[in-house]
């Protein structure tokens, strides 16, 4: 689970010629974006909650089907930006929709068009090139009587074009199958961008601190989480087949240090083990979890901390 970009020349599984190409995946906040990602790749690579916002920088999934590589790109929620952070999330979605082969947008089933999926209809056909071929996913239709989903589609459509139409569950995988061999068919030919049994584009210190900033989500008041950021200091593989990893939790106020670190540390002590079950789990070695709290007031202007969780820092001015 390298970030290594060198393409990857072969064949498909017959000996035919091999596709590759780049999906974004774009949508409101908390649409199942993630969630979607996670159900293609098979493994979990971005993190999922209830909180809206969740996803900061754009996490590639890497998908096979058949001959073709898909390359997901999961974009964080688009959204009414306020803050020089939430400006550069907006900018980092639209910029991996623009530069993606064929664009995938999540509407959930049970809200419907609401003013912000209409904001991004109205967008589509001024940021992307013309061309572009834009699928529609009705996503968590398990939510939703099945008579409502027909008029529902209808009148997306009736709003753009879309080269096709899935109805799907993304926690459940109804649909997804189909809709990730109709993106195969669209890829590009070309060489595959990466060895076949990668799944994501993203360094595994990276991995960890999106997992750990998941549990901490997951526990904390909703208006905290937005405010504060999981950075992995240090990797240390060990003698004995197991790894170290420490990892520094930055909040932007002193009062949210006590927030997160809890009664007598209970807090983080929970999301520690419940992190290093995971990080175990997923690079099938045992795992020793170190977690500091630290405040850091000025951490959401500082282009470092952009950096580290895959923004443009200038795209939030």
């Amino acid at each position: 689970m390298t970030g290594e970009d060198d393409t990857v020349p072969g064949a498909g599984p017959e000996g035919g010629a091999t596709r590759c190409g780049f999906v974004a995946l774009i949508g409101e906040p908390n649409a199942g974006k993630s969630s979607l990602l996670n159900r293609l790749v098979g493994a979990k690579v971005s993190i999922v909650t209830h909180k809206v916002q969740t996803t900061r920088g754009r996490i590639r999934g890497v998908v096979i089907d058949g001959g073709a590589q898909i390359v997901f790109v999961d974009t964080p929620g688009l959204f009414r930006p306020r803050r020089r952070l939430d400006r550069a999330m907006v900018a980092a979605a639209w910029a991996g929709a623009v530069e993606a082969d064929a664009v995938v947008l999540l509407v959930e089933a049970h809200r419907g068009i609401t003013e912000g999926v209409d904001a991004i209809l109205e967008a589509l056909p001024e940021t992307l090139p013309e061309g572009r071929p834009v699928a529609l996913a009705i996503n968590k239709i398990d939510r939703v009587p099945h008579e409502t989903l027909l008029p529902l589609s209808a009148a997306l459509n009736e709003r753009r074009d879309f080269a096709a139409t899935f109805l799907i569950s993304a926690t459940r995988g109804a649909g997804v199958e189909d809709l990730r061999g109709w993106l195969g068919g669209r890829m590009p030919e070309g060489p595959w961008h990466y060895p076949e049994d990668q799944v994501a584009d993203m360094p595994l210190r990276l991995i960890a601190a999106e997992i750990t900033r998941e549990k901490l989500m997951l526990r904390l008041h909703q208006e905290l989480p937005y405010e504060l950021t999981v950075e992995t200091e240090s990797w240390q593989e060990r003698e004995d087949g197991s790894v170290r990893i420490d990892q520094v939790v930055y909040v932007a106020r002193d009062g949210h240090k006590g927030i997160v670190l809890g009664a007598k540390g209970a807090t983080v002590k929970a999301v520690g083990t419940e992190a290093r079950v995971e990080i175990a789990e997923l690079i099938g070695q045992r795992a020793h979890l170190f977690i500091q709290v630290k405040v850091r007031p000025g951490w959401l202007d500082e282009p470092a901390r952009y950096r580290e969780i895959g923004l443009d820092y200038s795209d939030g001015g």
